[in-house]
């Protein structure tokens, strides 16, 4: 259906209002159709099977006839990512997790013929609580969706659906009875930050593009190459509307009839959807000419990047959608003068997007009304690590690091205590147990040495060596840097050698001032992000965790046990009953037969030779008595 005008978009969102209805709070049965059954086709439940579970259930339901009266929909991430394969029941919002395709059958069978929920595959929280519904979930109470709103509800590859949920009433609203003038200003009081790390007001950025005259381009950094960040790649696999509409807004305030997403090509679910998305708005005539008869121009197009991490900064993204290898350009001047082909150029990430519609509708003030002073609105975080509830979270700012990891993540699993959280990925620090309190909002992180970033969020417990954490994130930089610039590209490789040295077992205590006058450096005459925020792993686990490396220098230990050049495994001989499986276990050959018969014993004890050991920790696993010790 051709959408020429806003009231032809009222009418087709009048049109498919049931078909979204039993999913937000109706319990209307239309028609035939008597139930929802939604299934998470997300990245994560995708590898784990769940386009399997849909073709499984379209052929019960076949068999079983029922198949006109129960709607399949394959929606994107509902969040709770570790327990996919997800499916969930509407009206009653029965929750499903760790589904497998032989479940099916059950699930026909017993909920949608007999009315009866199968309980064994009902998720259960702690203390074996089974929760009926997903609003019961402690992990979704805390939360706030917006940037989210849509995901895990309808189904990506259907305009109507995103159309039913108010979709392009925002861009109606803004190109019928708002001025650009009105439209900024409308970002400016909302408080909107960009989302992809350095948090500049969006409203500020987009009135510096608009006073510019001539040919403008609106950007959409979905390249996120943040280990551990799957935040823009849900929206852009959930709902890629959302960002289509956002972008005609920025087109529209900013005028610019010409939008790119850079998105990488090792999302193939979000390119998919994206382009799917584009084609139907294009066709519907929500993108092209003359948009919904109002007589303003917007088109877009993908262009698709190679993985390099750098091309998360805007100037080396606008390098590469320009045919160029990916390089920072000097700032100023600034892509909103001078950006994409030389052209004014405003460039926001895909979550940064995936408010705006929501702001538009909802006033700036009910934005502005969530979060702090000076951080307004929701985050979304990428939960991971040592995690109960591996997952999507979105939680006002000002939210403390303990809400998010005790009561939404679910707290650390086997017992162990909280060490350590990493925010903004290999650009941002580690947060320490005793700041579990802190405020998660720019200010806030900026002051304790971290970052907000893109939004990765790696919990770690007892068990990990921060030396060894700082050495992961920096050997990621320096694996990135593209070059350019020498203390970037030389710099972070002598930090790195530094790292190495201390976790080798022959670091010196000047190896430290070293360490922080280098880092330093870095931070601030590299080029761009990348190197600027490179060594900031490095910084923030000096400061709050260099008792670890005066361990690992002056002891000569790691006193997590995680780096093997620091680490030996003893066998107690008294303890040795001399069995003999550690010797077998032993890939190397290291575990030898001793002559020492420990008292009370009737065979000789082993020991392990230390030249010859690998440190792979097999012996100790083998060991039921427990003889041998890391």
């Amino acid at each position: 259906m051709k959408i020429n005008s806003v009231e032809a978009l009222n009418a087709a969102k009048e049109a498919h209002l049931n078909d979204v209805a039993m999913r937000t709070g109706s319990a209307e049965v239309v028609g035939k159709i008597r139930k929802h059954v939604l299934i998470c086709g997300g990245t994560g439940c995708t590898s784990s099977g769940s386009t399997a579970l849909r073709t499984a259930l379209e052929n019960e339901l076949a068999a079983k006839g029922i198949a006109d009266e129960i709607k399949i929909v394959t929606t994107g991430c509902f969040g709770l990512c570790a327990l996919g394969p997800i499916v969930i029941v509407y009206p009653e919002g029965t929750f499903y997790s760790l589904v497998k395709t032989d479940d099916i059958p059950e699930i026909v069978k017993s909920h949608l013929i007999d009315g009866k929920v199968v309980e064994r595959l009902e998720y259960k929280e702690k203390g074996n609580h089974t929760v009926t519904s997903l609003s019961d979930m402690t992990f979704y109470k805390k939360q706030q969706r917006v940037a989210l709103h849509n995901c895990g509800v309808v189904d990506p590859e259907n305009i109507d659906e995103y159309i039913a949920r108010d979709g392009y009433q925002a861009l109606a609203k803004v190109l019928t009875s708002m001025t650009r003038d009105e439209l900024v200003q409308c970002m400016l009081d909302s408080g909107l930050r960009g989302r992809g790390g350095a948090g500049f007001p969006t409203g500020l950025k987009w009135k510096f593009a608009m006073g510019s005259t001539g040919k403008k381009y609106v950007a959409c950094n979905a390249d996120e190459g943040d280990p551990g960040a799957f935040m823009d790649r849900s929206v852009l696999e959930g709902d890629p509307h959302s960002l289509i509409e956002a972008m005609a807004i920025a087109g529209f305030a900013i005028g610019a009839d010409e939008g790119y997403v850079y998105v990488r090509a090792e999302y193939p679910i979000a390119i998919k959807r994206l382009q799917i998305a584009i084609d139907q708005a294009r066709e519907a005539g929500l993108l092209g000419e003359n948009i919904m008869g109002t007589g303003f121009n917007f088109d877009m197009s993908l262009r698709f990047g190679a993985g390099a991490f750098v091309c998360g900064e805007e100037t080396a993204l606008m390098t590469s959608i320009e045919g160029n290898r990916g390089e920072p350009r000097p700032r100023p001047p600034f892509p909103a003068v001078k950006g994409l082909f030389g052209k004014p150029t405003v460039l926001n990430n895909v979550e940064t997007y995936a408010n705006i519609p929501q702001i538009i509708l909802n006033g700036p003030q009910w934005f502005a009304g969530m979060g702090t002073e000076k951080s307004k609105g929701t985050k979304v975080f990428a939960l991971g690590g040592k995690i109960t509830n591996t997952g999507l979270v979105e939680v006002p700012m000002g939210t403390t690091l303990r809400e998010v990891i005790e009561e939404i993540g679910g707290g650390i699993p086997n017992g162990k205590k909280f060490k350590a959280a990493q925010t903004g990925g290999p650009s941002g620090g580690c947060i320490p147990a005793h700041l579990i309190d802190t405020p998660i909002d720019y200010d806030n992180l900026l002051a304790i040495g971290s970052m907000m970033g893109s939004g990765g969020l790696i919990v770690m417990d007892e068990d990990n060596c921060m030396v060894d954490i700082a050495k992961f994130f920096l050997e990621f930089t320096v694996d990135e840097s593209c070059g350019k610039c020498t203390p970037c590209r030389v710099g972070t490789r002598r930090l790195l050698e530094i790292l190495d040295k201390i976790i080798s077992g022959n670091g010196e205590m000047e190896d430290l001032d070293r360490m922080e006058e280098l880092a330093n450096y870095i931070k601030s005459a590299s080029l761009c992000g990348l190197g600027q925020t490179a060594p900031n792993p490095v910084l923030s686990t000096l400061r709050y965790f260099r008792d670890e490396y005066i361990a690992h220098i002056v002891d000569k230990k790691c006193p997590a046990g995680v780096c093997k050049k620091l680490i030996r495994f003893v066998i107690e001989k008294d303890k040795c009953l001399g069995c003999g499986v550690c010797a077998k276990k032993c890939p190397v050959g290291a575990i030898q037969r001793t002559d020492y018969i420990a008292p009370g014993k009737k065979l000789a004890a082993f020991a392990i030779d230390a030249e010859k050991c690998v440190k792979c920790g097999a012996c100790v696993e083998s060991c039921k008595f427990k003889a041998i010790t890391k």
